[in-house]
């Protein structure tokens, strides 16, 4: 199918998860531990359930891998594959906060081809194809040029800033977060801030669709050791994260 096609199904998902999103947000749903992996709500799955059935109805012949899904190896011998989180940020989405996300993305080859991180509370929906420019709500959106790392804005966890972390010195920044990893990184395609960092393994579906829109916008994304990211793989994770402005992206690697 032509990306174009791909992108406008994602589009058409990502409102109908925020349609369901929104009427649990704020009115207390369910909720329970998945173990050490965080909090789940009644609204996770109702999306998920929903984007299962759209997606996998419009593409049957597509992989599936979604953080509310049991993982199913099949994936690996698909072509192309969708990677989700039905809402990145639930504790941000429990606590009554506008910055969860909705983040869905196709991925071929290794590569995501089609992406999409929609904010419903907030009505953004940020989107990009392969080929074709990152948009915010339409219009395109470009991340920042700045020339290096004095002055920078980064979002990541204050924890990132342990000195042990930067052999080559903790760099001066400006920091701040926000709880979804899609959502830092449709900001920094946006140029609202001119990076984000993570040192944690990061799971695919948080990842795919923000990573693909980010690049498209001009920024250089990798993983914590700068090497390229790849999709689909048999153990889903990255080892950590970097996006940001390409002379910002090459001075934290090395300070790192």
């Amino acid at each position: 199918m032509p990306e174009a096609d791909d992108l406008a199904l994602l589009i058409d998902a990502a409102r109908i998860a925020g349609r369901i999103a929104l009427r649990y947000w704020k009115r207390s749903p369910k909720q329970w531990e998945k173990g050490d992996e965080g909090p789940v709500t009644e609204a996770d799955i109702a999306v998920n359930d929903a984007l299962q059935k759209h997606l996998r109805a419009a593409r049957p012949a597509y992989g599936w891998l979604s953080e509310e899904t049991p993982d199913d190896p099949a994936r690996l011998s698909t072509d192309s594959q969708f990677i989700l989180d039905p809402i990145d940020g639930t504790r941000a989405f429990i606590a009554g906060e506008d910055s969860f996300s909705h983040a869905i993305a196709i991925a071929k080859g290794g590569q995501v081809t089609a992406g999409v991180v929609y904010l419903p509370a907030l009505n953004r929906l940020f989107a990009a194809t392969a080929q074709g420019p990152a948009t915010l709500n339409g219009d395109p959106i470009t991340a920042s040029t700045i020339a290096g790392i004095e002055g920078a804005t980064i979002l990541t966890p204050a924890a990132n800033m342990r000195p042990d972390l930067w052999p080559g010195g903790v760099p001066d920044l400006k920091r701040s977060f926000r709880a979804s990893v899609a959502y830092r990184l449709a900001l920094v395609a946006q140029g609202r801030f001119d990076g984000m960092l993570s040192f944690r393994q990061g799971w695919e579906w948080d990842i795919a669709a923000g990573a693909l829109i980010c690049q498209r916008a001009g920024a250089t994304v990798t993983d914590a050791r700068g090497e390229p990211l790849r999709f689909n793989r048999p153990h889903p994770q990255s080892d950590g994260l970097i996006a940001a402005a390409p002379a910002l992206h090459a001075a934290l690697l090395a300070r790192l």
